[in-house]
């Protein structure tokens, strides 16, 4: 793909692309940490459903065989609803942010999803559990496009890798908190019917609403205010050509793309692994819960040391940010299929490796988006991002390796994981060399 030509020069004033503004806009850690505190329990939202889905597919199937490709491909369709929802509703509240206070919006999305989780331990069948992961999707939809832009027009380039490592940073430990709460319920269960499952929905809705409740609270940003650039005028649709027409936004996507189907897939199914296995305890834990902690441990070292080294590097290899994403992930997909064939508890140090290696990308990656498009087209840069990512990715990637696992068992899906993996790193590695250039001409890439 030939790199963009530079766009003529439509807004006056605007900087020049070395001078990205130092700016740290007042408010800003304030701001980070209330999206920190809702990336965390949006990440414990969509995980808890994972931790407890041998339970569910017991529940729900209990005339097949629960370890059959017909249970798991079912089963795998709820991950798949909450993201088809997701991706489908991310474009619509980017468009929406064009006109609306994105505070405002954020506040509807994380009530939403707070009451749809707690609805999804009501469900008397898999429809209407089906039914409320399409609305945790609709209320995350709000969030995850939107998120992201604000703290980019709090912080400048300078600080904003940093800054997004530090926010995705939950996407780990929230998870963990996911895995950890199944665990524990699954340990309480007294129940003949075994029904405790659905208290793992119900202990995460008042903690949302509070978080919804005070975003009501908080003052909007204005747009491009850390990058100095004048945003005078709402974007078009004519503009998203841009998206489509930058080199490193595109790369940056599939790669993405790639690393979500093998992302989707590895955290949906292997709870189901380490059941089917009669994984033993861990000094007194649960496999569930030791899972847990290491995804917490290693996905936070790895978030935070992938933008701390992607920083670093970035005054001497203008393309670090896409050539750090590329090594970690390349790194993670034969410690995927180590994990398979090492004993445990030898096999939780492969997984470690895995998980820590595989969210080396999560700051530097998501960095990319924000540096290469302009502040207007932020929004929708996100949501397309969005939108391709779990299109092509970890919507369909559950179904797919719960029914590869189920003809051929569970190896031979990892190892197609393990595939998608390395395809996504090297996807990053190739788009290194436009980084620069989409870089330095974002700040005039509008129509």
């Amino acid at each position: 793909m030939a790199p963009v030509a530079k766009s003529p020069q439509v807004f006056s004033n605007l900087p020049e692309t070395s001078n990205r503004s130092s700016r740290t806009i007042p408010g800003a850690y304030l701001a980070l940490g209330l999206l920190l505190a809702m990336n965390l329990f949006n990440y414990i939202d969509r995980q808890v459903l994972a931790a407890v889905e041998p339970e569910i597919r017991a529940a729900f199937f209990p005339g097949q065989d629960p370890d059959g490709p017909e249970a798991k491909t079912y089963s795998g369709y709820l991950a798949s609803a909450f993201l088809i929802s997701y991706m489908l509703t991310a474009p619509l509240f980017g468009a929406l942010a064009q006109r609306f206070p994105r505070w405002k919006l954020i506040a509807v999305g994380v009530i939403l999803w707070s009451l749809a989780t707690g609805a999804g331990g009501l469900a008397a069948g898999f429809i209407t559990l089906l039914l409320t992961r399409c609305f945790v999707g609709v209320g995350e939809g709000a969030y995850g496009p939107l998120a992201p832009t604000i703290l980019s027009d709090c912080f400048p380039v300078s600080k904003r890798g940093k800054i997004l490592s530090l926010f995705y940073a939950a996407m780990p430990v929230g998870a963990a908190m996911g895995y950890a709460l199944g665990d524990f319920v699954k340990k309480l269960d007294s129940d003949p019917a075994h029904q405790s499952w659905r208290w793992a929905f119900f202990v995460v809705v008042v903690p949302g609403l509070i978080l919804g409740i005070l975003s009501l609270s908080m003052r909007e940003s204005p747009t491009g205010a850390a990058d100095a650039v004048s945003t005078r005028r709402r974007m078009t649709w004519r503009d998203c050509r841009f998206l489509l027409r930058t080199p490193s936004f595109v790369l940056n996507t599939l790669g993405m793309t790639a690393m979500s189907f093998g992302m989707g897939a590895l955290a949906w199914w292997i709870p189901d692994y380490l059941e089917v296995n009669k994984v033993p305890d861990l000094f007194g834990l649960g496999a569930r819960t030791v899972f847990g902690i290491i995804t917490a441990l290693a996905g936070l070292g790895g978030t935070v040391t992938g933008g701390l080294i992607g920083d670093r590097l970035r005054v001497r290899l203008p393309g670090s940010y896409f050539l750090v994403s590329g090594a970690g992930l390349l790194l993670s997909a034969p410690c995927v299929l180590l994990f398979l064939y090492a004993p445990f508890p030898w096999a939780w140090c492969m997984i470690f490796a895995a998980v820590f290696f595989m969210f080396v990308n999560t700051g530097p990656t998501n960095t990319i988006l924000a540096n290469v498009v302009h502040p207007v087209m932020r929004p929708a840069g996100f949501a397309l991002n969005i939108f391709v990512i779990h299109a092509l990715g970890d919507v369909i990637s559950p179904p797919i390796i719960g029914r590869v696992s189920g003809y051929w068992g569970t190896r031979v899906g990892f190892t197609v994981v393990s595939v998608f993996l390395a395809i996504g790193g090297l996807l990053w590695l190739s788009g290194a060399r436009h980084l620069q250039h989409d870089t330095e001409i974002a700040p005039q890439r509008i129509a």
